[in-house]
């Protein structure tokens, strides 16, 4: 992990706390999850401590992130940080679920909403479906795919949007192109 300079704000543990107040985690919740003391998680979210690497592997377990996610992504200019991310510094979130590549749009996750992009493979989807206790609404911007929300299957054209608000869902692209999509997800979930 790098230390902070004028030019790299601390994102982990704001990005942290907003996970685990996303994912409705008290600090006690965390802590005795993680088998550390509240304090200890306190100064991490506070960005006074650093969390080891198993820290983090526990950590992201615990919120259903990739390790990856938790890392420090490409430090934006001062006068752009916590304002624009650029296209080459975007993170990588998500489950990695084969087929599909997530990056996140929002400078971090201290909003009350994620911003996220998702590009589905050709020939690609999720079996299962997926229950969050979020709402999204997503565009496709390019391709096509074909989203299932509480057993109803929608085929999104690009331009075309959609929202979930907790219901199960799950996606495919049955199609020879990429989909590119993006979400709007309130509370963050990545």
């Amino acid at each position: 992990m790098q230390h902070s300079t004028p030019q790299t704000p601390d994102t982990l543990g704001a990005d942290l706390r907003a996970l685990r107040k996303g994912r409705g985690l008290t600090l006690s919740d965390m802590a005795d999850a993680l088998g550390r003391s509240v304090g200890w998680l306190s100064q991490v979210e506070r960005d006074i401590s650093e969390p080891s690497i198993t820290d983090l592997r526990h950590i992201a377990a615990k919120l259903d992130v990739s390790v990856s996610m938790l890392f420090r992504h490409e430090a934006a200019p001062a006068h752009e940080a916590g304002f624009v991310v650029r296209k080459d510094a975007r993170r990588a979130i998500g489950s990695h679920t084969a087929g599909l590549v997530e990056e996140l749009l929002s400078p971090d996750l201290t909003d009350d909403f994620e911003m996220v992009q998702s590009t589905f493979q050709p020939h690609s989807r999720i079996i299962d479906p997926v229950t969050r206790p979020t709402q999204e609404v997503g565009v496709v911007l390019s391709g096509k795919l074909e989203i299932e929300i509480n057993g109803t299957t929608h085929l999104i054209h690009p331009g075309d949007s959609f929202r979930i608000r907790g219901e199960p869902f799950r996606w495919s692209n049955p199609f020879d192109v990429p989909a590119v999509a993006v979400w709007v997800i309130a509370p963050p979930v990545y």
